[in-house]
């Protein structure tokens, strides 16, 4: 499997002098296990322009565009981009669209479509040329043509997340954004007025519990490609339920999953490039002759071949 990274970005594209090199668009990569199946798309924010064009300037001579998209979840960074992924306006396109279920009145094609109408976008869903189909997903297992197979674990966001576990051919990525980590809602601190020694046990046994159902899903992975947008000290300063992870979080949990490489993801959009070098540098000093594990930052049009 090849992993290509088009957009690395959270929260909202950040271009400019000082984000140049690692990229300022948001969240989107592509995942090609077979040459004759369907591209595999992770998010569809800005970054997806870019893909689009590449696809047309580069496949659509050899035949009609065809690709699976898997939101991770519907926040605007994540689907922004999808009323300009050119394939979108090509005939004989074809594109299958999944995304989490979201328990709400909208579906989540209604929610794509919602991009797509008058009052934020010159052309409305009906007048897309391309073949498009849209699926929901809740925790379960797919089993696709070609030897793939897609697994999808909730995560911990402001809104249903999905992470997404690729299995081709005894190699694994995995995709954990975004996330934050889960913590106990209880008072534990015994002079709190509505401390509650049980209360505080269980909601802790209950953490830890969730946590390690997630370490469990990437569990070996070739590759886990995960939100690190805060410091843990940015993240206790005041980033607590904002719904992301901190580096040393995710360093400490891949290592936990025997994860071989870890690939720093969804970059703070105030982070420059200097900074996540120097991150960078940072965590991998602090795992040097403790961990086999592999750091690296998520760079637009960077490559992993697996």
């Amino acid at each position: 499997m090849t992993v290509r990274f088009w957009g690395v970005r959270g929260s909202i594209p950040s271009p400019g002098p000082e984000t140049v090199e690692v990229g300022g668009n948001t969240s989107c990569i592509a995942v090609r296990f077979r040459e004759d199946q369907p591209l595999i798309i992770v998010d569809a924010g800005t970054g997806i322009k870019k893909l689009g064009d590449h696809l047309v300037s580069n496949e659509l001579k050899h035949g009609p565009i065809a690709a699976r998209i898997f939101l991770t979840h519907t926040h605007w960074d994540h689907i922004m981009g999808f009323p300009f992924f050119t394939p979108i306006f090509i005939p004989g396109s074809k594109l299958e669209v999944y995304g989490p279920i979201t328990y709400e009145d909208d579906s989540i094609e209604e929610i794509i479509g919602n991009q797509l109408s008058y009052r934020h976008f010159p052309v409305r869903q009906s007048e897309l040329a391309a073949q498009i189909s849209y699926h929901e997903l809740r925790e379960e297992t797919l089993e696709f043509e070609g030897g793939l197979r897609v697994t999808t674990k909730f995560l911990n966001h402001p809104v249903l997340c999905l992470g997404f576990r690729f299995e081709f051919e005894g190699k694994v990525i995995c995709t954990v954004y975004d996330n934050e980590p889960f913590r106990n809602v209880f008072p534990t601190d015994p002079e709190h007025p509505d401390y509650d020694a049980a209360a505080a046990a269980e909601g802790q046994s209950a953490a830890d519990e969730e946590n390690q159902k997630l370490i469990q899903f990437y569990r070996d992975a070739d590759l886990l490609i995960h939100d690190t947008q805060y410091t843990l000290k940015e993240y206790l300063e005041g980033k607590i339920g904002w719904g992301h992870t901190p580096f040393e979080v995710a360093v400490n949990s891949a290592h936990k999953g025997r994860v071989k490489k870890l690939v720093f993801f969804h970059h703070d959009p105030l982070r420059s490039d200097r900074e996540l070098e120097a991150l960078l540098t940072k965590y991998r000093d602090m795992i040097k002759d403790k961990s086999s594990l592999q750091l690296e930052v998520a760079r637009e049009n960077s490559e992993i071949n697996l």
